[in-house]
Formats: C-alpha cells, structure tokens, sequence
C-alpha cells in the first residue's frame, strides 16, 4: 500500500517539470447567498497539457530505468492521461503511443500529435484502447504506463493534494472527481496522511458510476455500459489499487449528471473565466446542484483537473 511518504517522494522528484497550480477563493460569486461555506478552486487545468495527469506520468517516467525508458512508453487514454505520457515521452526525447477510443474529441488527438506522439484511435471506450495498447506493449515490447493501477502514476497525482493543503491547511473537505480512480487514490491518501479529519468526495457521472457500483458491492464491479459524455471519467472497471485506496479514504461518492456538469462548466467560465471541459468541472458540479451542502463555517475545496472547451456542447 502507497504511504504518504511515497507522495512527498514524487512531489521531489516532479516539481521541476510540472506546475506548482493555483488554489483560488472563488469571491465573490453571484447567487453567494445560495451555497453555504467557503469556496476554493484547485486549477489543475492549468496544469502542463491541461490536466493533472502530467504530474502522474513524469513520476512514473523518473521511477524507470534507462533501458524501459528507451524501449519507448505506450498507453491507453481518453485524452488526458494520453497527453501527460506523451509529454513525459518529450521529455525523455523516447517515442509515445497513444491508443484512443472513438469517442475521444478529435482536438484531443491533435493536441496528443502535438507532443510527437503517435495516436491509434482502436474501440469505443477506455476499455478497447486499453487491451490494444496491452497487446502492442508486450508485442513490441514498449513500456506500458496505466492511468490510474501505477502506483507511481496515483503517487503523482497525490501531489495535487499535497499542494492544496500546504496552501491552505484548513481545508475541511475535498471534491475530486474519478474516472479510473488514480487522481482520488493519490490525493485521498496525501489529505488523509495530513489531516486525518478532512473530508474527501468523490464525483462519477451518472452514466458511468465505476467506483460507485464497486463500493456498494465491496467488490470490483464492471459495467455494461457507458452514457456519458464526459469520456475522460468513463472506464467500466477500475483495479484493486484504487478500490482498496478509495475504500479506505474516501468518504463518500455522489453522481452527476452530464447537465449538471455542463451548468458547472458554464459557471467557471462566466463566473471565473476558467475553460474546463465536463471531467474539469465535475466536483464542482456537486456542490452547485446541491448534492452537498457544506456548514456556513466549512472550507471546501473542488479541483478543477481537466482544461477543454468549457463543457458546453
């Protein structure tokens, strides 16, 4: 089991290749009157590639030997994940694939083809990338990088929350939203090792409740489908790692809709002139339908992880 000193360890080793992103008060707000406590904001989508993902990838880059290094990486992504290996790829000049599902966004493509990466679109979801991008690792004999099961990737993406408590030790409850679980894993672990205390969220869209399912079953749970169109928080399966993690740290997990995260979507960017894309404002979305209400005195604190066209298609 990952401890946080595991997470102190990447934060070393990461933090001349990824940003050090801004925890803002989100005041004032209109309709302030509406929402109790106070509001932080973890801008992870100004992250380098526009996503918390970055931090995960090059942590797991610096625990590989030269030889791994040199075979080349692959992966398996909606789009984010893709775009921190590929990064981490430009950064140790040894070549990254990327295998997308179809319902990827083709800006997402782009941006991956951008850092020098070759992109292989193979399967409708995570899951079809996933097993292609398995069969090529061990074919031609590349390094795999998991989003979400490394727990060199979840020790990375714990750094997020490392950063948000030095920053603001008072803190008194987390919203993150999951996908696979590596982003939750990691910065539920950082906050627990800090402050026993705190609270942590977990935010999945209603059409694809992965961890949410698991937890009420006490078991890994694979779903028959995806329905939602944020596709970076839509795997059928998460991993033992992350269930065990979660299972231990985390408080609660509550769904949204795609509606839901859209109006969030739409409040970063006219409120605060932030772009995120759905899995950007999903933990926002939460609080702003009023599946959580805070007390007057709590300071709650949602990460924005993912950049994009402000979710509103």
């Amino acid at each position: 089991m990952l401890k946080l000193k595991d997470i102190q360890a990447a934060q070393a080793r990461i933090e001349a290749y990824v940003r050090h992103t801004p925890l803002i008060k989100a005041e004032p707000v209109k309709e302030r009157g509406s929402r109790e406590g106070l509001l932080y904001l973890k801008l992870e989508s100004l992250q380098i590639t526009g996503s918390f993902k970055a931090r995960g990838a090059v942590n797991k880059l610096f625990n590989l030997s030269s030889e791994e290094i040199a075979r080349g990486i692959v992966t398996a992504s909606g789009g984010n994940h893709g775009l921190g290996v590929a990064y981490a790829g430009w950064l140790a000049e040894t070549p990254a694939t990327i295998y997308i599902p179809r319902n990827t966004p083709r800006a997402k493509a782009e941006k991956l083809e951008s850092w020098g990466a070759q992109v292989i679109v193979e399967g409708q979801v995570w899951d079809d990338a996933n097993h292609a991008a398995l069969v090529a690792a061990d074919r031609e004999g590349m390094t795999y990088f998991h989003p979400f099961a490394d727990p060199a990737v979840i020790a990375g993406q714990g750094t997020v929350g490392l950063e948000i408590l030095e920053h603001e030790p008072n803190v008194d409850m987390l919203l993150v939203a999951i996908g696979g679980g590596g982003l939750i894993s990691g910065v539920s672990l950082a906050a627990k090792g800090v402050n026993l205390g705190i609270r942590v969220i977990g935010v999945e869209p209603v059409g694809a409740p992965t961890l949410y399912e698991s937890l009420r079953a006490g078991q890994l749970v694979e779903l028959p489908e995806i329905r939602t169109a944020a596709n970076t928080l839509a795997p059928r399966l998460s991993a033992p790692i992350n269930l065990e993690i979660i299972q231990q740290n985390v408080d609660e997990i509550v769904l949204v809709t795609d509606e839901e995260m859209r109006e969030a979507a739409r409040w970063l960017w006219f409120e605060m002139g932030v772009a995120a894309e759905l899995s950007g404002a999903a933990a926002l979305a939460v609080l702003l339908a009023g599946k959580i209400r805070p007390t007057q005195s709590e300071k709650v604190c949602a990460l924005v992880c993912g950049a994009g066209n402000n979710g509103f298609s």
